[in-house]
């Protein structure tokens, strides 16, 4: 089982403040983590950053510190509450290994952590360096060690520290990405696991060029099937395609197949509100959302907080009177960090518009008797979608998530955090963040909870 661990920006700057006083001494800081639960991998993912304080550790120079276990128990009872897990912390200048006095120490501490917890769910050690580098280890019940398989830092830049096998070399078809952005950041490319929701207009040209990029894992949703009105713009897709009714994730995967760059992928011919949906998604590093539901693109901003994934969402739209005129043609790409601004802080949506969408998901008959007693103004109906718009958006996005992996921008990203784009009328333009959602962003990191995301839709039994 591969094991990572993520963390936001701010987490990682209140971890540096600690580990690295003025003093030059060593420090040590607790994470306690929510946990995402899935066959493909563990996540643990920081909720809150304890720090050790100074002045309770017996020792601190600047190779060793010793503190007393005693701060730990109410970190411990409160990570038990809820499935969670207590990860250690401590910083090294320059030397990028765990040192002899870690394994003691690690060997020591995390068997006593396990019989605390009564659980065999991972626990993690990790170190921070002076440049901002963050990796670690799986220490288990017996005191051994295993690598973390990554470590993310999410933030308007995305840090991903994946643990390297020294001498990989660049394949061929992946030498002009990485001479344009480094062999670092192919190398994390092709460590992602990055999911896509929907696989039509907008979500097959992301997953091309996803897979272009030489993407490691894609994570395909949607529950619809190829029709004849939407081959002007689902990439690959054939008329025979429309004729055999042929899965929209299997017209991607077809495609992804023959060009043979390594991509793995997994397809979820099934909606959103899945359970098990929800945990692949959650295993993820990264998702697309490619969705024009509006109960869809509330429950993947949801997911992505509670789970700590960057989340990029793709809006187009195109308004026309039905012969021939265009009063609208407009597009928008937003980056959503977990602990940051939302869909609905961000007046993308409101929470009656998910309502009235869910409604009309859920219980058609009693959405349109509350559409004409006026309860509800109901939900928009399909806008025309031509493969033009949705390739300048679709490219947009994944220009910001090379952007935030390998930052090539005059301006910082945080001047990016919503790009929009009209064709109508000339305008191409950019927003900061926001203020952060007082709705969603206090979940961030809380990870599996029962029922998923807090949601009785979304009701299951706890994996064994």
């Amino acid at each position: 089982m591969k094991v990572s661990l993520t963390m936001t920006e701010a987490q990682r700057r209140a971890l540096a403040a600690h580990l690295f006083p003025t003093d030059g001494c060593e420090a040590v800081a607790f994470a306690i983590c929510g946990r995402a639960s899935s066959p493909q991998r563990h996540r643990l993912l920081v909720r809150r950053i304890e720090p050790v304080a100074y002045d309770t550790c017996s020792v601190r120079t600047h190779d060793r510190v010793t503190w007393p276990t005693s701060v730990l128990v109410p970190w411990i009872e409160e990570a038990a509450k809820f499935g969670g897990a207590l990860i250690k912390v401590h910083g090294h200048r320059g030397y990028r290994q765990f040192s002899s006095i870690d394994d003691q120490s690690d060997s020591t501490l995390f068997p006593s952590l396990y019989n605390w917890t009564q659980s065999v769910a991972p626990l993690a050690s990790a170190i921070m360096m002076d440049d901002g580098e963050v990796f670690g280890r799986v220490v288990n019940e017996a005191g051994a060690f295993a690598p973390l398989d990554s470590v993310n830092v999410i933030g308007d830049d995305l840090s991903f520290y994946p643990s390297r096998t020294p001498g990989e070399s660049v394949p061929e078809f992946g030498r002009r990405i990485a001479q344009m952005f480094g062999k670092g950041t192919f190398d994390q490319l092709r460590h992602l696991r990055i999911a896509v929701i929907g696989a039509s207009g907008t979500g097959s040209v992301v997953i091309e060029q996803l897979a272009r990029n030489a993407v490691g894992s894609l994570v395909l949703v949607d529950p619809d099937h190829v029709e004849e009105k939407n081959l002007n713009r689902i990439v690959n897709a054939t008329m025979d395609d429309a004729m055999t009714c042929r899965p929209k994730v299997d017209v991607a995967a077809r495609s992804i197949k023959a060009m043979a760059l390594g991509t793995n992928v997994e397809l979820y011919a099934k909606s959103l509100f899945d359970p098990e949906v929800v945990r692949a998604v959650a295993s993820c590093d990264i998702v697309f959302g490619c969705m024009d539901t509006i109960d869809g693109r509330y429950l993947l901003n949801k997911l992505a907080t509670f789970y700590l994934i960057p989340y990029f969402d793709l809006g187009v739209k195109i308004e026309a009177d039905g012969v021939g005129g265009v009063q609208q043609v407009v597009g928008s790409v937003h980056y959503l960090k977990p602990d940051g601004a939302s869909l609905i802080s961000r007046n993308v949506i409101t929470m009656e518009q998910v309502r009235s969408a869910g409604l009309k998901r859920t219980d058609a008959t009693r959405y349109r008797k509350e559409i004409e007693e006026g309860y509800i103004r109901g939900v928009p109906e399909d806008r025309p979608a031509v493969i033009q718009l949705n390739s300048l958006i679709a490219s947009l996005a994944i220009n910001e998530l090379l952007a935030r992996l390998h930052p090539y921008r005059l301006d910082p990203n945080a001047t990016f955090s919503v790009t929009r784009v009209s064709l109508s009328h000339g305008i191409w333009d950019a927003e900061e963040e926001g203020a952060p959602c007082r709705i969603l962003a206090r979940h961030a990191g809380r990870g599996d909870v029962n029922p998923l995301l807090d949601m009785a839709e979304l009701s299951v039994r706890p994996l064994s």
